[in-house]
């Protein structure tokens, strides 16, 4: 019975947030509630069946995640504010031009460079930082930003210094190295598929934008036109003022893109060259501030929400040294904050009631069980199918130190090696990084203002193809028996 409601719960909740029948945060708060007093749980009574104290049980232990993201949230948003990312975003104008398809694919690259840190909420801050403005100038759809960022992350969360790869390598005992370098081969055919999605939604991008005006994109001068263009090099100064362009506060100037206030709580900072925020005889120390709180992160040697409070806290003492600025900056950034602490903490009423009542324990159970003995030899292959479901149903320690250990000790006796049966449970993290139960993919939609269903619709069979292109490589190579 527990299995049934935990996958129904699972469902209903998926269904309702696809469907846009409810918000994100109120499904993650209304759906665990009532699948919960079904499986036992009480409002009130004792304190091992009360809900409350499931929930309460789990927000706390997400504490940390939440002023983690809370202050992350402030201090890149200081940092967009007094122009830090204002030449990059320059560069990657005059490296991509206006091409919907360069930019995306941009898009993939540079958030596949960051990932490299092994942290996710990092790279979608920076992603979405350096990204959306241009997203919302071409007049690109945001969740094809999300979609792109979260495949991209997703297949690289298996470097070693990620989680899944550690937790793996704990729960069985084996060297994190011996499970990742063995399968760069499956990493790099993830990497180039997960590319290959970001070019066709790009393509597709381009299409619909010329559609849409097709005078605004024709081509001309040997290049596509984009929207406010002048057609001969660079954009139109009046425009776009001469540099990042107010197409969030200038709206009415730009020629086809219709930039909506609201797309981002973030990008109306972002995209106006004139705004009283800006600090361009600080950027050496904005950047060497933001060089060291990334270097902090990298070495982990500080906690890291600890870190941004540090790094938020001299970011707005030296950018804005007057009492009543440093109060406008963070009534600035409300909105983003409470997005995604509100998300962060609801997912606490999920997470909180599938362990409290039992159902992440008899799931785990069942799904060691549903393999019958005439599978034994396709263990390992098996484990890489259900590592994909699995682990967006469930957490990655739930699995990793639930399930994984149960069925590699089944392995076994058919001669697979610990090992081995590591190997292929990472192959499912493209689609666990989609997860609602990961707070990074909730910073990400929440900051780029994406509903988490319209994300779900575009990546998650993306991310399945990913996954098991990445199993198929290992079997290919013989990294992951098949059969033994």
């Amino acid at each position: 019975m527990l299995v049934i409601l935990g996958f129904l719960m699972i469902a209903v909740f998926m269904v309702l947030i696809m469907t846009k029948r409810m918000t994100p945060v109120l499904a993650l708060i209304i759906v665990p509630t009532v699948f919960g007093l079904f499986a036992g749980g009480l409002l009130w009574g004792p304190k091992e069946n009360n809900l409350g104290n499931m929930v309460m049980t789990s927000i706390g232990s997400m504490a940390s995640t939440a002023a983690l993201l809370m202050f992350a949230i402030i201090f890149f948003g200081l940092m967009i504010d007094v122009g830090l990312f204002d030449p990059l975003v320059r560069f990657i104008l005059r490296a991509l031009g206006n091409d919907p398809a360069k930019v995306v694919l941009g898009t993939a690259l540079l958030s596949g460079a960051v990932s490299l840190d092994g942290d996710g909420s990092t790279t979608f801050i920076i992603t979405t930082a350096a990204m959306l403005p241009i997203y919302l100038r071409l007049g690109i759809s945001p969740v094809v930003l999300t979609c792109v960022a979260g495949l991209t992350n997703g297949t690289l969360n298996i470097v070693p210094w990620g989680g899944p790869t550690i937790r793996a390598a704990t729960a069985l005992n084996v060297s994190a190295t011996d499970i990742f370098v063995p399968m760069l081969p499956s990493l790099f055919a993830g990497l180039a598929i997960s590319l290959s999605f970001a070019w066709f939604l790009g393509v597709g991008e381009r299409r619909r934008l010329q559609a849409l005006d097709p005078i605004a994109w024709a081509p001309g001068a040997g290049e596509t036109i984009a929207p406010g263009r002048s057609g001969k090099s660079g954009f139109d100064k009046k425009t776009f003022g001469g540099g990042l362009g107010n197409a969030l506060g200038n709206a009415g100037q730009l020629v086809s893109v219709k930039a909506d206030p609201a797309d981002s709580a973030m990008a109306d900072t972002v995209l106006d060259p004139n705004r009283s925020t800006l600090r361009p005889k600080l950027i050496w120390f904005n950047l060497g501030l933001t060089i060291a709180v990334m270097v902090m992160l990298v070495l982990d040697v500080i906690p890291l929400p600890y870190v941004f409070m540090l790094g938020s806290a001299i970011a707005l003492l030296v950018n804005f040294p007057k009492v009543h600025d440093q109060a406008k900056q963070l009534i600035a950034h409300a909105p983003s904050v409470v997005a995604v602490v509100a998300m962060v903490m609801a997912a606490g009423v999920l997470t909180g009631v599938l362990s409290g009542t039992g159902m992440v324990d008899a799931m785990s159970q069942w799904l060691v069980q549903i393999i019958p003995p005439s599978m034994g030899p396709y263990t390992a292959v098996l484990t890489g199918l259900i590592s994909i479901p699995a682990t967006f149903f469930l957490s990655n320690d739930a699995f990793y130190f639930g399930i994984l250990p149960v069925l590699s000790k089944t392995a076994e006796t058919y001669g697979i090696q610990p090992v081995e049966m590591a190997r292929a449970s990472i192959t499912g993290q493209p689609v666990h990084l989609q997860s609602p139960l990961v707070p990074a993919i909730l910073l990400l939609v929440s900051l780029a203002n994406v509903d988490l269903g319209d994300h779900h619709k575009k990546v998650l069979w993306r991310a399945a193809v990913v996954s098991i292109a990445m199993l198929g490589v290992g079997v290919l190579v013989g990294v992951i028996p098949f059969g033994r």
